[in-house]
């Protein structure tokens, strides 16, 4: 570990994210495989390839790498995970199960997980889902303005231009409270149709002039309502059963006036 800590991490390398991070170890580990150690005639990468057919084979099932603890949910609705807050959907004084990844935080209650929410490497941070809070929201919709969630959700890029103009339309057709609950009442479709769908049907909705939750409902369930055309069948041999549409013609005759019309 040294020499490879000597020979490829020093200097401390500049990579933009994990993966290319990985890919940087994996090169450098390759690299290692054409050296000679001391004393040896092979190359390590030969010497690892008769060494392999000796190794036990991988467990079966593979070990949780999370570190794992049980913290309660407090009354922001937040659980905090070493020294930071990440908000739950789930009920003050909860117990849940919060499971620490390199890149994530995952809470878990009941063998469900509730909430995933990427790590935060600071110190006494909160992080938190706007997502979490529409059903209180909904409830006190005066708070949506100026609440930190949807600060953070702007700042994360996740309410885009047409969620505002969406939130104005509503404001000005129904008043300011009644207006931001029916635009909680928008946010909360993304539970049942998924976060990128929701953004896409009020990006189209506010392109149409529309302002009203049942349009963005309308456009999210558009697809299911077109049905595909069906195919054309080869029949193959059965085509010689066919026959020519019958025609009406005929009945035509009933209408000219015959000699005896008109005798009683």
């Amino acid at each position: 570990m040294g020499y490879f800590r000597r020979n490829h991490l020093v200097p401390v390398p500049a990579v933009a994210d994990l993966e290319a991070l990985n890919a940087l170890l994996l090169a450098g580990c390759r690299a290692d495989e054409a050296r000679i150690l001391d004393g040896r005639r092979e190359a390590v990468g030969v010497a690892m390839a008769a060494e392999r057919d000796h190794l036990l084979r991988l467990a079966p099932e593979g070990f949780e790498l999370a570190e794992v603890t049980f913290p309660l949910v407090d009354k922001q609705g937040c659980v905090t995970v070493k020294t930071n807050a990440y908000s739950v959907p789930a009920k003050p004084g909860t117990r849940v199960e919060a499971r620490v990844y390199p890149l994530q935080v995952e809470l878990w209650h009941g063998g469900r997980r509730m909430a995933r929410h990427e790590r935060c490497h600071g110190r006494r941070q909160q992080v938190l889902d706007l997502e979490h809070y529409l059903d209180v929201l909904g409830h006190k919709p005066g708070a949506l303005a100026g609440s930190r969630p949807l600060e953070q959700c702007r700042q994360a890029g996740h309410w885009p231009a047409s969620h505002d103009t969406l939130w104005e339309r509503l404001r000005a057709r129904h008043g300011k409270q009644d207006g931001t609950r029916a635009m909680v009442a928008v946010l909360l479709l993304g539970r049942e149709f998924g976060a990128e769908p929701l953004r896409a049907a009020i990006a189209t909705a506010v392109s149409l002039g529309a302002c009203d939750v049942a349009a963005v409902r309308y456009l999210l369930g558009e697809a299911a309502l077109h049905k595909a055309q069906p195919m054309p069948i080869d029949v193959g041999a059965l085509a010689r059963y066919d026959r020519p549409m019958p025609s009406v013609a005929d009945y035509d005759t009933l209408l000219v006036s015959s000699p005896c019309a008109g005798r009683a």
